[in-house]
């Protein structure tokens, strides 16, 4: 029973130490260096538990699986609670391809995103362009309103390290 323990705690160790590297790497990113620094400094203390658990009876092939499949399970865990917390803003560019630019604009700025149109020049002639900035957790709420006016529009969405000024949703209840 002790060593089925152990296996778990390297699993359970790995696991959690993979995932906390996934949300510091987004948190140093996104330029947040001190609470990135006190995951790491707690992913770091994890990671050494998990590892010396593992080199005391390197002959055990049980433990490395353990050890092994702790990371894969913390790679996928880690990507995502990334997508759950979506950390960060966005910049979505919207080319409708249907002519419904106009109405596409409307329920956006009805949603309360600001939308910039530009002037865009394509293979087919000139074509409008909105853009917009969002909190990345809007980019669900921004898709859906894309897809019911103009579904046949060419969307990138983009990361965003930082605005400044404009119309950003999540900044009016603040």
């Amino acid at each position: 029973m002790t060593f089925l323990l152990e296996y778990f705690l390297i699993f359970l160790a790995r696991v959690i130490d993979v995932s906390l590297s996934t949300f510091r790497m987004l948190l140093v990113v996104r330029g947040r260096k001190y609470p990135a620094a006190g995951i790491g400094f707690v992913e770091a203390s994890i990671y050494i538990a998990a590892l010396t658990r593992v080199l005391r009876n390197m002959d055990d092939p049980f433990k490395i699986v353990a050890y092994g499949l702790g990371f894969a399970t913390g790679t996928i865990l880690g990507s995502l609670l990334e997508e759950k917390v979506a950390l960060g803003l966005a910049t979505v560019e919207v080319v409708p391809q249907d002519g419904r630019e106009a109405e596409l604009e409307t329920r956006l700025r009805e949603a309360g995103f600001g939308v910039t149109v530009l002037a865009g020049r394509g293979l087919r002639g000139q074509r409008p362009v909105l853009m917009l900035s969002c909190d990345r957790k809007s980019i669900p709420a921004v898709d859906e309103i894309i897809r019911d006016v103009a579904p046949d529009s060419f969307v990138t969405i983009l990361e965003t390290r930082g605005v400044r000024g404009g119309v950003i949703p999540y900044r009016k209840a603040k």
